[in-house]
């Protein structure tokens, strides 16, 4: 056997495996072949929507299941045995592996990321491959376990025998959290992108330390009722009778498969706990209060609990003197996890301070460059209001008859202290007729306003756009703010995949974070938005992708400049510690009220005292006097600018037509016209690189139907990387005919080349010399496969008078 004949996946199987395995790997249990650990990033141009390639792993090596410790990268025996490390490490980075392997099927490069071993890098034979229990004493020892800590890292993830298995960054969360807890670590912070599956991470790490008998009595706090609710009948579902929520109202709840349960409750009527469960979840809202009264969580003991998970803890247990904070010090002997989507970091709030530096964190521009979050598309739309102010005519009168007052009023003035109405309809159209250019005015919406009021506004104004579709069903706009039960109501039916109304909704921030919108495809910004975190949060309702639904990336477009936020290098890059104060340093007061919501109008909720503990409490009072607004009519406004930007594959947004991203990633494919000319010339099969492309995100056949131009893959190349002037199908076809390259060929064999020179004319087909297209209409008219082929003297006789064919058809490009 001619070892350099053998593919890479020949090379695996009859090599690289056998050697693992007499190293005494379990094949069953400890070793995964062609692990693809990301879905491929998705990338969005004009109305093209393409999946680049998913990376996967040659070998991946487990000393248990989801305890990965070991990569193995393997090539053809036509590279060196060491060609794969490089791609072995980028690799092993991500997925967070200390050991590397290249292996090429005659020995393997051995690289040690641990530092550990006498050689960083060392060849081995290929009976020299590690057992499990060789590479598990190094791992131990990198990581500092002693036996104890062993022994929680070795605990089992929760398997329900479905086959799901957590994400890779999942996984790498879990351990994470898992290992700081084994080694001692009470305060464990995991920085985790929206829609990246928080609560299933929880579950694991709760899973784990409650089965292997490290925290038997576990808190999970949340802000929002939905939160609880979804996380029991789904996530939590395995903790079963174990499990209680700290509340006095029963409440039946549909799980994902359709079938109803009713939550346990720990709260009796006359709020007394029952402390026979093991597992709690509860609000921040329903255990706590201003009020002493208030104050339940009082009536656990506080060594009551030996874990609490904080979730969106940016939010409440960031400030110091928060109400929040005030349950996680009272149970501070427990261990304590906060996992949040954006950490908040100000000058004056910190939660790092409390949990100290992440241990893990998967970013919003690591989420979609994976594939596993939906990208997007910012349509910036300036108004000439906004970017000139305005200011009012001499005895202007307001819509009250009294005179507005003489200055100049700019885009922070507008709906919050003055209204301009007819710039409120222009927002409102211009939403409309991007849904209706869009072709689906059913897209679920979300429109960001200023406050209450304006949202009201926003509605009606939304309303009159739609007229035809609100006469059909008066729920497809709707108003869904603090103080309005009704939209409330409407929460769970918009972000059900399977509701159709309502379809757009207007809020101001009660939908900016903690509700799950997984088919939201446009976000409309008509409120400046300060702050990073809640930029962040807004952002994040509209990352996940549905792929039941075809949504592969969201719209978001911005009236008031809030995407500016995009160009600030701290977007989405690691949480940076800002405050720690110590024991005597003063506390500045915090951008952040004592309930833990920040950034919010007093105005945006209704005031009305929390009644003491109530599950329903989800909004801080009032208090204090709307600001009073002038209202001025018949002003007119006008869009002066507007643009689309792209993500580009750094996470950035460019403003970038489809022609020129198409250029930029062919030349990076290809380096000049020459290289692509020796790769296509070179390439038997043309469908190889078409296919090849297609993989990174460039469908030709896609590009060419956006662009309107009707050429055949290799033209449509040559044009849009290499400016050469592009010849159509039928021109290259003609061309072909007229050098009469079929002289040598009669009968049936010179019949079967005419057409499928027509063919190639009419549908640019590129695996002409596969002898399947001999079945297909109208070759199959001219005679069987068998009849055809003898035509041109047997199978090798018709590949090579096609290869001509081929050759001749690109022929005039040097």
């Amino acid at each position: 056997m001619d070892k350099r004949s053998l593919t890479e996946r020949d090379i695996c199987t009859k090599f690289i495996l056998p050697a693992v395995k007499q190293a005494g790997w379990d094949t069953m249990l400890q070793v995964r072949e062609e692990v693809f650990f990301t879905k491929g990033r998705i990338i969005v141009r004009g109305k093209l929507v393409a999946r680049g390639s998913a990376k996967k792993a040659d070998f991946v090596l487990y000393y248990k299941p989801n305890i990965p410790i070991a990569l193995i990268e393997a090539k053809d025996n036509n590279h060196s045995v060491g060609d794969g490390l490089q791609q072995g490490l980028d690799y092993a980075e991500t997925l967070k592996i200390p050991f590397v392997f290249s292996s090429n099927g005659d020995g393997f490069v051995f690289h040690d990321r641990t530092g550990l071993s006498p050689t960083k890098e060392q060849t081995l034979h290929l009976d020299q491959f590690p057992s499990p229990d060789d590479l598990w004493r190094l791992y131990r020892q990198w990581k500092g376990l002693d036996r104890s800590a062993e022994e929680l890292v070795l605990q089992d993830y929760y398997d329900d025998g479905s086959g799901k298995a957590p994400r890779y960054y999942q996984v790498n969360a879990v351990n994470a959290a898992i290992e700081a807890i084994a080694k001692g670590q009470d305060r464990v912070l995991l920085v985790m992108a929206t829609g990246t599956g928080k609560t299933y991470t929880a579950f694991q790490i709760i899973w784990r330390l409650w089965k292997a008998g490290r925290k038997k009595r576990i808190l999970f706090l949340a802000d929002r009722n939905v939160l609880i609710d979804q996380t029991m009948v789904n996530d939590f579902r395995p903790f079963g009778g174990a499990m209680a929520k700290l509340s006095t109202k029963s409440k039946t709840i549909e799980r994902a498969d359709g079938t109803n349960i009713e939550l346990a409750l720990a709260l009796d009527r006359r709020r007394r706990i029952d402390s026979s469960f093991e597992i709690y979840l509860g609000l921040y809202q329903a255990i706590t209060g201003p009020e002493e009264r208030q104050k339940l969580f009082r009536e656990f003991s506080p060594d009551f609990f030996d874990l609490i998970v904080i979730d969106e803890c940016h939010r409440g247990s960031a400030a110091e003197d928060s109400a929040w904070r005030e349950i996680l010090e009272y149970f501070s002997s427990a261990s304590q996890i906060g996992l949040t989507a954006t950490p908040k970091e100000t000058e004056y709030v910190s939660n790092t301070a409390y949990f100290g530096e992440p241990v893990f964190t998967y970013s919003l521009k690591q989420g979609i460059s994976d594939g596993f979050l939906a990208p997007y598309k910012v349509i910036k739309v300036h108004i000439d209001r906004d970017v000139e102010g305005y200011r009012p005519e001499k005895g202007q009168l307001d819509r009250d008859g009294e005179e507005v007052e003489d200055r100049i009023y700019n885009a922070k003035d507008f709906d919050r202290t003055l209204v301009l109405d007819d710039r409120t309809k222009l927002v409102a159209s211009k939403v409309a007729e991007f849904l209706k250019e869009s072709g689906d005015r059913y897209q679920k919406t979300i429109v960001f306003c200023v406050d209450e009021e304006h949202a009201a506004r926003m509605r009606q104004a939304l309303i009159n756009e739609n007229k035809d579709l609100c006469d059909g069903n008066a729920r497809y706009v709707m108003r869904i703010t603090g103080s309005d039960a009704i939209g409330q109501a409407q929460i769970g039916n918009f972000i059900d995949p399977e509701s159709r109304y309502p379809v757009i909704v207007t809020t101001s921030r009660l939908l900016s974070t903690g509700v799950d919108a997984q088919t939201c495809r446009l976000i409309v910004l008509d409120r400046p938005v300060g702050s990073m975190t809640e930029f962040k949060q807004i952002v994040g309702r509209g990352t996940r992708v549905h792929e039941d639904t075809q949504k592969f990336y969201f719209t978001l477009m911005d009236f008031r400049g809030a995407t500016n936020h995009f160009a600030d290098p701290d977007f989405d890059g690691e949480p940076v510690q800002i405050y720690e104060p110590g024991e005597t340093d003063p506390i500045t007061p915090p951008d952040t009220d004592a309930t833990g919501f920040e950034d919010r109008d007093q105005d945006d909720y209704t005031p009305e005292p929390p009644t003491a503990g109530g599950d329903d409490v989800t909004f801080p009072p009032g208090g204090g006097e709307p600001q009073k607004k002038v209202y001025v009519d018949s002003v007119s406004v006008r869009v002066v600018a507007e643009r689309v930007e792209y993500l580009d594959a750094n996470g950035k947004l460019v403003t970038e037509s489809l022609r020129d991203f198409t250029k930029a990633a062919l030349l990076k494919h290809f380096a000049s016209l020459d290289d692509f000319l020796r790769r296509w010339k070179g390439e038997e099969r043309k469908g190889v690189i078409v296919k090849e492309l297609a993989g990174e995100g460039l469908p030709l056949d896609v590009i060419a139907r956006e662009l309107g131009i009707d050429l055949d893959p290799f033209d449509l190349v040559c044009h849009i990387a290499f400016d050469r002037k592009p010849l159509t199908r039928r021109e290259r076809a003609e061309n072909v005919k007229k050098r009469d390259v079929f002289s040598r060929y009669e009968g049936k064999a010179r019949a079967v080349l005419d057409v499928l020179l027509g063919k190639y004319a009419d549908e640019g087909f590129l695996s002409l010399d596969d002898t399947n297209v001999l079945r297909i209409p109208p070759v199959n008219t001219l005679g069987t496969p068998v009849e055809l082929i003898r035509a041109f003297g047997g199978k090798n006789g018709f590949e090579q008078a096609v290869r001509d064919v081929q050759l001749e058809l690109y022929s005039d490009v040097s």
